[in-house]
């Protein structure tokens, strides 16, 4: 699940600035849509409790609705993040305070589609705290990742 990030992806530029970046991936059958892959991802219920503790914590509310805005190009701001940049089948997302990059692209493979989620943080010192929370932050992704796929299965 973990893989190389693509040379096209939108999250390379902070992998060359030195920044901490992360890629995994994962093959599912038949044609998936960058949009569809979106807004499964946003809308899966592990996503859904991250965007509770979004509202509830740092006043930053989302709906399904606005994920799927946001996933057909109609909306720039979902949730804690903000539009970085889009580019064919690629999004990438800022959080509120500048400090992360959540990057997602759908790339067809023969009969089927790669779906990828990599992560970039910026502004980290990188310490004790960033090191005690990248396992978790690795396992996390992996659900997330996992969860989109089969919610786009299901579609």
């Amino acid at each position: 699940m973990i893989a190389d990030l693509p040379e096209q992806a939108l999250l390379q530029r902070y992998r060359e600035q030195g920044a901490y970046t992360d890629c995994f991936a994962i093959d599912v059958p038949g044609q998936v849509s960058h949009a569809a892959f979106v807004e499964a991802f946003y809308t899966t219920a592990v996503f859904k409790l991250e965007r509770l503790l979004l509202a509830l914590f740092v006043a930053r509310p989302s709906h399904d609705d606005e994920a799927r805005e946001l996933a057909g190009g109609q909306r720039e701001k979902f949730a804690a993040w903000s539009v970085e940049g889009r580019a064919p089948q690629q999004l990438l997302m800022c959080d509120f305070a500048g400090s992360t990059r959540s990057w997602l692209m759908a790339e067809p493979q023969g009969q089927g589609t790669r779906l990828y989620f990599g992560s970039a943080v910026v502004r980290s010192r990188q310490g004790g705290v960033f090191h005690a929370l990248l396992g978790f932050h690795k396992l996390y992704s992996r659900i997330l990742l996992r969860a989109a796929a089969s919610r786009v299965l299901r579609a």
